[in-house]
């Protein structure tokens, strides 16, 4: 008798204990139920949003979840950012994160967030290099050129850009501290603004991502003049690197990244990444990664945020030895 007593208790405890569980984390075992969104702080049609949407694609196969793109332009980034950084930590906001995310508080003294307070790291989605652009009509055909003009003339020559504090506007101030000239930056809310302005002759050069300007470069609309990256790129192994072509040491390149707010749950940051992780894999961010040059990563949380902390204090003193500012 006293083993029955003792069995059914140990059972009733058995039963209470798996009741305790199921009923603790029931948004995490149904997660994700709703829509995701997304939010690019770039305008439409640019690098950051191509690829937002083929991860958004290949993710929502796997979640079985409906996930969108909200572009957010403006600011430097910093808009689409705040509205990600006051979400819910929920897992159904998301901010695809940029070079400038990491660069914002070394340019901004005073942000309506704390970027590494209010966001959490999800994913380290992809790298690539940065490629500098001019109008096919140009004269200017190596990084050489640019330099002797910039220098003849100096703040003639305007360079565009997809934002304030983005890898585009820092590798073209950096490029103006190495090289010694002064060329006039003009901001865009996005590449694609600019690149239409590049295309019509009203900026003269642009430093942009290859994911921005490889079909236009290989249709002709564009002509490359160099990589930014320390290493040539797979996409475009015949363009020299600028370090290569006068300015050692030149090297930048640019990084996509999901950031999630801060409180919200590891169980579901494990869960996005995992489903980040296998989307790179897809054929659609292969076929993407060959013809735009991107390095394709899917790191961890805790490796991506090693990674972004190297890169704000890398950059920082980038910003600080050059003295860029923000106009």
């Amino acid at each position: 008798m006293q083993f029955r007593r003792n069995a059914k208790k140990l059972f009733a405890l058995l039963v209470l204990a798996a009741c305790v569980v199921i009923s603790g984390s029931p948004a995490i075992a149904a997660y994700p139920d709703r829509v995701i969104k997304i939010i690019v702080p770039f305008a439409p049609g640019g690098g950051t949003d191509a690829i937002a949407r083929v991860l958004a694609q290949e993710m929502a196969k796997e979640l079985g979840a409906s996930i969108i793109i909200e572009n957010k332009p403006g600011a430097g980034t910093i808009i689409g950012a705040q509205a990600v950084a006051v979400a819910e930590g929920d897992g159904y906001t998301l901010l695809m994160g940029t070079f400038a995310h990491a660069v914002n508080p070394s340019l901004n003294a005073k942000l309506p967030f704390d970027p590494n307070k209010d966001f959490a790291p999800v994913a380290l989605v992809a790298r690539s290099p940065n490629i500098v652009v001019v109008n096919p009509k140009s004269s200017f055909r190596a990084i050489a050129d640019l330099i002797a003009a910039a220098k003849a003339e100096p703040d003639k020559i305007s360079y565009g850009t997809f934002g304030t504090g983005t890898s585009a506007h820092l590798a073209g101030e950096m490029f103006k501290h190495m090289a010694k000239v002064n060329m006039t930056m003009v901001p865009y809310k996005g590449s694609a603004p600019a690149i239409i302005d590049l295309i019509g002759g009203q900026i003269q050069v642009m430093f942009t991502t290859v994911a921005s300007a490889a079909s236009l470069i290989e249709g002709g609309q564009l002509r490359a003049l160099a990589v930014t990256t320390a290493e040539r790129s797979p996409a475009f192994p015949q363009l020299p690197t600028v370090a290569e072509t006068g300015l050692p040491g030149f090297e930048a390149e640019t990084w996509y990244g999901l950031f999630a707010p801060a409180k919200t749950p590891p169980d579901i940051i494990d869960r996005l990444n995992r489903s980040a992780a296998k989307a790179v894999q897809a054929d659609a961010f292969k076929k993407l990664s060959v013809n735009e040059g991107l390095v394709l990563i899917g790191a961890p949380p805790a490796e991506f945020g090693r990674y972004y902390r190297s890169e704000v204090e890398r950059w920082r003193k980038v910003i600080e030895e050059a003295g860029i500012k923000i106009e």
